[in-house]
């Protein structure tokens, strides 16, 4: 069985999302499952090239995982023979430049989000791309969720009648890095950073409720400072400049009315991290990271309200668990080996830089609306 080397420049592997889903459980678990068979039987065999700022971190890193190719210098990572893929996982501000560099190196492009820091830029980036002729995609990893894709198996199999409503949960508490050191980077907070949660999770929203549910078509949003001053990596306290909670309210196609909070200031009172619950004339479902459960129209009981007796009702115990029916594999991965198959024989991958700069394009809309308290409609982009 033949095989072949395929280069991948990944920048910010040493960073907590580059290094554990993108490097560790992506391409070197491809390496370790011998490879990805393509449609011809040729195996692709990755090989990642590290980037970072860091030598330290970095030769640590490669040695840990038997890896010789890494570099601080991005422009020596891009030059090296046999890459033929640029994958960015740094922080959104040093995004654009590093994938400009790429493109104009002929590289195909693959990349964490947000594509850019304002749309402007994503739509720049995705003609900039369109006019070398390189592939180009950005991660969009919740639609590989186990949850959600159990959700949209409901979706298209028309078992929700018409879609009402989907009420959306996502947060837990990111310690102020006080007493407990924070599990999140400071720059999150610092909106000069490219920091906020609106920038960061609208982005995830607009891929969900496009692919899953229905396009979205407007959106009001309401943002939020709840904690004022955290303290950073070095035990330095700063002042926060971005948001750390977002409530919004987008509508769909066919008036269906999405509501998603999203927090890093609340702790956690739900199955998973990530809920979302989907109402329809038929039945009802609520899908999390991996489980998604279901009440239908002819299982649905008739609670009455009366607040002077306590409840006797199990109300989770009256919903049915949807099975998996499929093995379901890392998300990050399975996006991994659709990107590959995609540059190396031209598989379809849907999830382009124009899908990108539309995450963006909510999220500025997001930030937008907070600023100006109203409803703004979501347009179509122009390509």
């Amino acid at each position: 069985m033949a095989r072949r080397s395929i280069g991948i420049v990944m920048n910010g592997v040493t960073g907590r999302m580059g290094y554990r889903q993108h490097l560790l459980r992506s391409i070197l678990a491809i390496r370790e499952q011998g490879g990805l068979t393509l449609a011809d039987g040729t195996v692709l065999w990755p090989e990642p090239v590290l980037v970072g700022r860091s030598e330290d971190k970095l030769r640590a890193l490669a040695e840990k995982h038997g890896l010789d190719a890494w570099t601080t210098d991005l422009a020596e990572a891009l030059e090296r023979p046999g890459t033929e893929i640029y994958f960015d996982a740094q922080i959104t501000s040093a995004r654009l430049p590093a994938i400009r560099a790429a493109i104009a190196a002929g590289k195909h492009v693959y990349t964490e989000k947000p594509l850019a820091d304002d749309l402007e830029g994503a739509l720049a980036l995705a003609r900039l791309a369109d006019e070398a002729g390189i592939r180009h995609g950005v991660v969009q990893d919740k639609l590989f969720l186990p949850g959600l894709r159990k959700l949209k198996r409901l979706v298209d199999g028309g078992f929700f009648g018409r879609i009402l409503s989907v009420r959306g949960e996502f947060g837990y508490w990111v310690f102020e890095g006080d007493w407990q050191d924070a599990q999140r980077p400071s720059w999150n907070y610092r909106a000069e950073d490219g920091g906020g949660i609106i920038v960061d999770m609208f982005c995830h929203w607009r891929y969900v409720l496009d692919n899953v549910i229905a396009p979205v078509r407007s959106v009001q949003a309401l943002g939020a400072t709840h904690i004022p001053e955290r303290v950073d990596e070095d035990g330095k306290p700063y002042d926060c400049t971005a948001d750390d909670a977002a409530y919004g309210i987008f509508e769909l196609d066919g008036g269906i009315i999405a509501q998603i909070n999203s927090s890093w200031t609340t702790r956690v009172f739900r199955d998973e991290l990530v809920e979302f619950q989907v109402d329809g004339t038929e039945g009802s479902a609520v899908a999390g990271l991996r489980r998604c459960r279901v009440q239908h129209r002819s299982m649905t009981p008739k609670p009455v309200w009366n607040p002077d007796l306590p409840a006797t009702e199990d109300f989770r115990g009256q919903w049915q668990e949807v099975p998996d029916n499929e093995e379901f594999d890392n998300g990050f991965k399975v996006q991994w080996e659709m990107f590959l198959r995609h540059v190396a024989e031209d598989a379809p991958f849907d999830w382009d830089f124009y899908a990108g700069a539309r995450g963006v394009q909510l999220a500025e809309l997001g930030l937008k609306a907070w600023r100006e308290g109203r409803r703004l409609d979501v347009p179509e982009l122009n390509r």
